[in-house]
């Protein structure tokens, strides 16, 4: 996506009064973003406010400098909802956000994740229930996303990153405002690994409001939810509510009776989330949404055959990471089994499950049964 069309992008996230459901209004009317700005008018049908009218009538580059400076910077991604790159399971929600501030790999967001949640103020018990889980679910190739909130979020984000996995940070602040501010070095070891999201303008600081929000993506990202702890009244219970309401599996691990963090947990299991012992339960009920979500960005890239990702499939072999090299030339063209890739490539199983995923739906390779995986050009 060229920088004219990245600039539209941002002159809608920053007209005030404007919001995801006008946008979208004026993105339905006018086609895409870079017409939208430019027009002197709008239809009353479209019910943009007078001071996003006026905003975006003298809209300039200048007002979105910070954002196009940050832009720049290695690492530094803006995926608004149109690109191909966009997880196409958090545009399924009410109201996706209209562009992501995305620090770190903006491909990690395409591939198959679990929101893990829980108390700020967590157990010992509920802290080593969210390592062992995490660990085993990232070895197991899942994307652990939550919201780098401490206690059960931190410890979520960490036990990823010990296990040579994957992880994404959703924020409730700007890009650019860790928060809290004792997490930072966390989120730098994220970037490294995984990604930091934000759809929030930049200077962002933290409010309340914003978290809810926050939880909507996080919810929306992922093919499920964990609740790992969680007392009767907590914003973790959000993250699960909507979780549900967008028909995706919520999974509880329960506790003592005595224990107030283990209440909200044995209110969703009432209520018909899965109570879950082990990380292979979780393995287990995801199993038929990691093949919906493979499909859903297929169809997502062959719609957009211009785009970057797309793209990169019809490379040389040299365009692509080195980690996806190194797959394919120890891959050829003769079936070998993930085991066998694993031991000769000698990565995480995280980083080659992640790896495999991207060149299959690129069409590099292609997966038979036995889980045998062969290059096909």
């Amino acid at each position: 996506m060229n920088e004219s069309e990245i600039q539209a992008w941002l002159h809608l996230l920053h007209a005030p009064g404007l919001g995801i459901k006008k946008a979208t209004n004026l993105l339905q009317e006018f086609g895409d973003a870079k017409t939208a700005i430019k027009q002197k008018t709008f239809p009353k049908t479209c019910q943009i406010p007078t001071s996003a009218v006026r905003y975006l009538q003298n809209a300039s580059a200048d007002d979105i400098q910070a954002e196009l400076s940050w832009l720049e910077k290695p690492h530094n991604h803006i995926l608004p909802l149109n690109d191909p790159l966009y997880p196409p399971q958090l545009r399924q929600i009410d109201e996706p956000p209209l562009l992501l501030f995305v620090k770190g790999q903006p491909e990690v967001l395409l591939l198959p994740q679990l929101a893990v949640v829980g108390s700020r103020n967590a157990t010992q018990g509920g802290l080593n229930n969210t390592q062992a889980f995490c660990q085993d679910l990232s070895q197991k190739g899942f994307v652990i996303t939550s919201g780098l909130a401490a206690g059960i979020d931190a410890t979520a984000h960490q036990a990823a990153l010990d296990a040579q996995g994957q992880t994404i940070a959703v924020m409730g602040t700007g890009i650019n405002q860790i928060y809290p501010k004792s997490n930072q070095n966390l989120a730098k070891a994220i970037v490294q690994a995984g990604a930091v999201v934000s759809e929030l303008p930049f200077n962002t600081p933290p409010h309340a409001h914003n978290f809810p929000r926050r939880n909507r993506i996080i919810a929306g990202l992922s093919l499920g939810t964990l609740v790992v702890e969680a007392a009767i009244k907590s914003g973790t219970l959000i993250t699960a509510r909507l979780s549900m309401e967008q028909n995706r599996p919520v999974m509880a691990i329960p506790g003592s009776i005595h224990n107030p963090h283990s209440k909200g947990c044995h209110a969703l299991i009432k209520q018909g989330a899965k109570l879950v012992e082990s990380a292979q339960d979780i393995a287990e009920e995801l199993t038929t949404n990691v093949t919906m979500l493979s499909e859903q960005i297929r169809e997502q890239l062959q719609q957009q055959p211009n785009e970057n990702l797309e793209k990169k499939a019809a490379d040389p072999i040299c365009a692509l990471p080195e980690s996806q090299q190194l797959v394919l030339q120890t891959m050829g063209y003769d079936p070998i089994s993930f085991d066998d890739l694993a031991a000769a490539t000698d990565m995480s199983v995280a980083a080659l499950n992640s790896d495999l995923m991207l060149l299959e739906l690129s069409d590099w390779i292609t997966k038979s049964a036995g889980s045998q995986y062969q290059r096909v050009k």
